[in-house]
């Protein structure tokens, strides 16, 4: 009683008063000691109770000790190993419990192959010996050996329980076997369980994972009550596939619904901003953060990194990582990153440098921004150092993604040919990244002869891919040889592939944003407009038909002519090469809807930023306005 209750020293005083004591006494005191936390106390009593004379264990004793040695705090291989020697030197290797806890103890522990073992050894095996064997797998990542396992326990006599099938649902997420889950989904449905809080959240999950967030969405709909854990699923499920509005709203409503919002919450919905996402939400999230004495936090701490670097702010992004009492990999990575992602490249390089200093070991993520940063500050030979260094010094071995890297930088440095040379001395076939890269090199410098290799490599690998058609269209179009860029875009009409849409926005003062979306129609282009006016007010949308992608160039100049604090982020996709159409007429209504349509951007500026007083400290959050 007192030791189930925490008051282990008023149980210390009874067990030291008894006149004897037997197995029960000896197990009730290691065990209080042990589930409290205190490992060396509880091990010293299990030495005392060897060396007093009654030396009986049993099956109680084995499976607490067993238990113990995996803790959060503490991993005791040693003390495995020795207590698995007195199970068989007992006579207890046949026991089931003793079994069970052996297999969970060895897989917490790292033991796979011990685990295995064990399991292997058993004669007898229940749900628990199931489930501990398949969950173990599905825990360390044996995601293939953890489905097959569960396969061959439904062929035998053992049927399998809940938490079963939330470590087959753990491996099919895993694998990213969309199928799998299904079935296993539908197993679920035909027992009975899957309005389970716990199956529903790992259904979510395996959907998310697998790409299919409608399923997802229809679990969460249909759901008959949510919690926590649901919500956070679902929010992460929305931003691993990009869904960053969606996500940002499951925030807000978790927030109306007045839900426990802890790290992971806020390192999920902080992993979804991005260069179009409000710098002005992300400070009341992180006000929100610092409420919540979730400002230390090393988790949320990386993700307000890379939402101050995405969102243009590189100087908050430094002061959250120097202010961070604990640094990790990441920490590191997202600061090198963001010193990249800003064309920081000489700083980015002395923060690998630091990081190296500190003793971090570096990733394979590391190294992708650092070739990134070398691509854009022009360091070619450094580059070329690190990719060696990847796999000499720190055996990573370097993905597509950091080959991708390489190319590009040589071709920036317009080395194209050098970059072809190297694509060709790949150790793995090139995929589509790498042929963009070099494909975009020859854009740059106008080398028709490599771009048309480029091209036709990327043709086979993503033959819908719009890419390839538009920039061998501008290379020609830079040499002049309209008849190759005639045919080019006439094979790409052929071939059904659609155009893509450019898109330029504009954040102004923190409140009102403008995103410019041009979309191809034939030889026109309609130009949309949407305003997001301030809380309370309803939004509204002007479409403008003009025949430029000029308007967003022309609108951030009007912008960035007005003075005042603001945030002003501009991105416009060039893709969409071609002659603007002619006609006197034509071109004189398109210039009267411009001046119209300029007029009235200026007046919601102008009027805008007199209304609004400039904010000189962080906002505290309000759910209700979004």
């Amino acid at each position: 009683m007192y030791s189930k209750c925490g008051e282990l020293s008023d149980a210390a005083k009874v067990f030291d008063r008894m006149p004897t004591r037997d197995t029960v006494s000896w197990n009730t005191m290691i065990s209080g000691l042990l589930s409290s936390g205190y490992f060396e106390m509880g091990f010293q009593c299990f030495r005392e109770m060897c060396h007093s004379g009654f030396y009986r264990l049993d099956q109680a004793t084995l499976t607490t000790l067993v238990s113990a040695c995996f803790s959060p705090d503490l991993c005791y291989v040693t003390a495995m190993n020795m207590i698995h020697g007195l199970v068989f030197s007992h006579g207890y290797e046949r026991e089931l419990t003793v079994g069970n806890a052996l297999i969970t103890s060895y897989f917490k522990c790292g033991q796979f192959n011990s685990g295995r073992r064990v399991f292997c050894e058993m004669v007898e095996r229940n749900v628990i010996t199931w489930t501990a064997m398949i969950s173990g797998l599905a825990q360390n990542q044996f995601y293939e050996e953890s489905l097959k396992l569960f396969v061959r326990m439904r062929r035998g006599l053992v049927e399998p329980n809940a938490l079963t099938y939330l470590s087959s649902l753990l491996a099919c997420s895993g694998l990213q076997r969309l199928q799998g889950g299904k079935q296993i989904h539908g197993l679920a449905w035909k027992l009975g369980i899957r309005s389970d809080f716990c199956i529903e959240s790992a259904l979510m999950d395996m959907y998310s994972k697998c790409g299919s967030i409608d399923d997802a969405m229809q679990i969460f709909d249909a759901a008959e009550a949510l919690d926590e854990i649901s919500m956070t699923v679902i929010l992460v499920g929305f931003a691993q596939n990009g869904f960053e509005e969606e996500a940002i709203h499951i925030f807000v409503k978790m927030s109306k619904m007045k839900m426990e919002i802890d790290a992971n919450v806020v390192s999920a919905v902080l992993g979804v901003f991005g260069v179009d996402t409000s710098l002005t939400l992300g400070k009341q999230i992180h006000t929100m953060a610092i409420k919540r004495s979730l400002g230390y936090n090393p988790y949320v701490n990386n993700g307000l990194i890379n939402m101050y670097s995405k969102c243009g702010d590189l100087e908050d992004s430094m002061k959250i990582f120097k202010h961070m009492p604990q640094r990790n990999s990441v920490s590191w990575n997202s600061m090198i990153a963001a010193c990249a992602r800003h064309g920081n490249g000489s700083e980015a390089l002395q923060m690998y440098e630091d990081m190296i200093t500190e003793g971090v070991k570096p990733t394979d993520v590391t190294f992708l921004s650092l070739l990134h940063a070398c691509s854009h500050v022009g360091l070619v030979d450094k580059g070329m150092e690190l990719l060696e260094s990847m796999d000499k010094v720190y055996g990573i071995c370097p993905r597509m993604e950091h080959y991708a890297c390489v190319v590009d930088m040589l071709g920036r440095k317009g080395l194209v040919n050098e970059a072809k040379s190297f694509i060709d001395g790949l150790p793995i076939k090139p995929n589509v990244l790498v042929w963009q890269s070099l494909l975009g090199a020859c854009g740059i410098h106008g080398d028709p002869e490599v771009g048309k290799y480029a091209a036709d490599q990327l043709f086979l690998e993503a033959p819908d891919s719009p890419a390839a058609y538009n920039l061998m269209a501008n290379i020609y179009s830079s040499k002049g040889r309209w008849k190759e860029r005639a045919r080019t875009m006439k094979r790409m009409k052929e071939m059904g592939v659609p155009k893509e849409s450019g898109m330029t926005w504009i954040g102004l003062d923190q409140m009102i944003q403008f995103n410019v979306i041009c979309v191809p129609n034939n030889t026109d282009y309609i130009v949309a407009t949407n305003v997001a006016p301030p809380p309370g007010e309803e939004s509204y949308c002007k479409f403008t038909p003009f025949y430029s992608r000029r308007l967003g160039e022309g609108f951030g100049l009007l912008e960035g002519g007005r003075g005042g604090s603001r945030s002003t982020v501009i991105k416009l996709a060039e893709l969409f090469p071609g002659p603007s159409p002619s006609g006197e007429s034509s071109n004189k209504s398109h210039e009267a809807l411009l001046l119209t349509f300029m007029i009235v951007v200026v007046c919601i500026v102008f009027f805008g930023g007199v209304a609004v007083a400039v904010v000189t400290s962080l906002p505290s959050f309000d759910s209700n306005r979004y």
